[in-house]
């Protein structure tokens, strides 16, 4: 490849290197060809030269390289999308684990300093969509020997991959002690459910009974012949190798593989085996929906992987999982949220597909629509609830007399969903990181959903909730957004914005309730509802 400064006269054919106004008040892009066309624009322009790149016999341009290699990448579970200047992007088509050779990845980038690969860390959890890998050429073309060789060791599999996860039947042990509230047993079922979500796998049954090393066993036995796992979560953390847990899995003859893990949260995880079928004894912070060191195990057991003892060693280095401050003595309380997040649900719209009847004051399930959504976020994690209105904004109010959330008013929500979605972004108190975006006509969201993704937030992540590996809503934003989010105009969200922002969004599994909205009178009624307005 030939790189430089050329002449108009010499110059079609070449590949523009840097993105030029014309006197026109056109844009030509950097990468664009120049043809007979340009050449003339240029000129007329009074630009005499240009730099570029022109390439020579035995080049592959960038995009022809790039689609060559992740082709030979693309695997079982594993897309690729169309190559844009010399990038493709690699994507999961389900759910699952992925999983990386790291030295074939080395081997590839070795090749040549033009060929860029990377990957998502080796068995991180993913969501169908989520992209797991992207190819990019740095220069405009390539020898065509140094693609050659990318590809061979990229072709036949093995590369990166995707193990999918496997509905599993999923068995339940959980000890009682007076300290422990059966409150707290109720929500570690709620959590552990929508973490089984995105595999389909359920839980089987839960047994409930005293913390002894006899009770333990005996809930055991009856569970491993209806199930292909079991969870134990004790009323007391185990605190020893011949703790009540370990011991009554012993007593099942059981085989305990590792006690104790190099990831915090998770330290106290035990795992083990009855006649191959694993057995899972729970640290107390699997009670959380925040991520820790049990759902790493959890995941791959789940997508068929087996998890040994080495490779639980092994997790030491990024076994780090949230930033938490000073945490002297990690028993006496729960760590507190790494980030404080605004719930704000939008409530303005004129829900013209409904006819005469405002759809958030519909009866569903006993009170207004709207009130579904409001709940889940009052009873989340959130740090505050705000309620975006618009249309008749004096019954949305009447309807949330009482709830506590604070009302802010777009009197421009006739111009669209953008303005609602900016006014309720300006509300959010300076201290909150972030905002979660609701929707008030979607009924079946909880409040573990919620904090399932108010857990996974950080300051550069996009997190959307998704069904299905479908886009679905809420979506969080962190602050660095809220001034794109403003500017956003018309009748619309933020959809365009997420696309921009492909590789910072991180996708939540929350099936049917993230893709689950009412729009028309049929809708409603075949959901349940009623459009009458007001409370049963």
């Amino acid at each position: 490849m030939k790189f430089g400064t050329f002449k108009l006269a010499d110059a079609e054919g070449a590949v523009l290197a840097h993105a030029l106004r014309l006197a026109d008040g056109k844009r030509l892009k950097k990468g664009t060809m120049l043809g007979a066309g340009e050449i003339a624009a240029l000129a007329q322009s009074g630009i005499g030269s240009v730099i570029a790149a022109r390439l020579e016999a035995g080049d592959t341009g960038e995009d022809e390289a790039a689609r060559r290699i992740a082709e030979a990448l693309v695997s079982t579970g594993i897309r690729a999308e169309a190559p844009s200047t010399g990038r493709v992007n690699l994507y999961a088509e389900h759910d699952g684990v992925f999983s990386a050779a790291r030295n074939r990845v080395d081997a590839i980038n070795a090749v040549d300093p033009g060929i860029t690969f990377a990957t998502l860390d080796h068995l991180k959890a993913v969501n169908a969509g989520r992209m797991v890998a992207t190819v990019k050429i740095i220069p405009y073309a390539l020898a065509e020997s140094a693609v050659a060789r990318a590809v061979e060791i990229a072709r036949g599999g093995g590369v990166i991959g995707i193990d999918p996860y496997r509905p599993r039947r999923i068995g339940v042990v959980a000890t009682k002690l007076p300290s422990l509230k059966a409150s707290v047993m109720d929500k570690t079922i709620h959590v552990l459910e929508d973490r089984l979500a995105p595999s389909r796998s359920t839980i089987r049954r839960e047994i409930r009974t005293e913390h002894t090393e006899e009770a333990v066993a005996g809930a055991i036995g009856s569970l491993l012949p209806e199930c292909d796992m079991v969870l134990v979560f004790g009323a007391s953390a185990i605190s020893d190798i011949d703790d009540v847990i370990p011991a009554a899995i012993r007593r099942q003859r059981g085989e305990i593989l590792r006690f104790g893990m190099p990831v915090d949260p998770g330290n106290l995880m035990l795992l083990a085996e009855i006649d191959g079928k694993p057995v899972i004894g729970a640290p107390g912070c699997a009670r959380s929906p925040a991520e820790n060191g049990f759902d790493w195990v959890l995941q791959r057991l789940i997508a068929g992987r087996q998890v040994t003892a080495d490779e639980v060693t092994g997790m030491g280095v990024g076994g780090l999982l949230m930033e938490i401050g000073a945490r002297p003595q990690p028993r006496e309380a729960e760590p507190v949220p790494a980030r404080r997040i605004a719930a704000v649900v939008l409530a303005a719209g004129r829900s013209t597909r409904m006819g005469s009847t405002n759809k958030l004051l519909a009866r569903f399930g006993g009170k207004p629509l709207l009130v579904h959504a409001v709940e889940a976020a009052k009873a989340s994690g959130a740090a505050e609830v705000i309620v975006v209105t618009g249309h008749e904004a004096d019954a949305v109010g009447a309807a949330l007399e009482g709830s506590g959330v604070r009302l802010v008013h777009n009197p421009s929500h006739a111009q669209g969903m953008s303005t609602s979605l900016a006014t309720g972004i300006k509300a959010v108190s300076a201290g909150c990181d972030g905002a979660i975006i609701l929707l008030g006509d979607m009924p079946h969201l909880s409040a573990a959903m919620v904090d399932k993704m108010i857990a996974t937030a950080r300051d550069d992540v996009i997190v959307m909730a998704s069904h299905g590996g479908e886009r679905g809503n809420p979506v969080l934003w962190p602050r660095r957004d809220f001034e794109a989010l403003c500017a956003i105009e018309g009748d619309k969200g933020a959809r365009a914005l997420i696309g921009e922002n492909g590789d910072r969004v991180v996708a939540v599994e929350l099936g049917e309730a993230a893709g689950f909205d009412i729009d028309t009178p049929d809708e409603l009624a075949a959901a349940g509802g009623d459009p009458v307005a007001g409370a049963d």
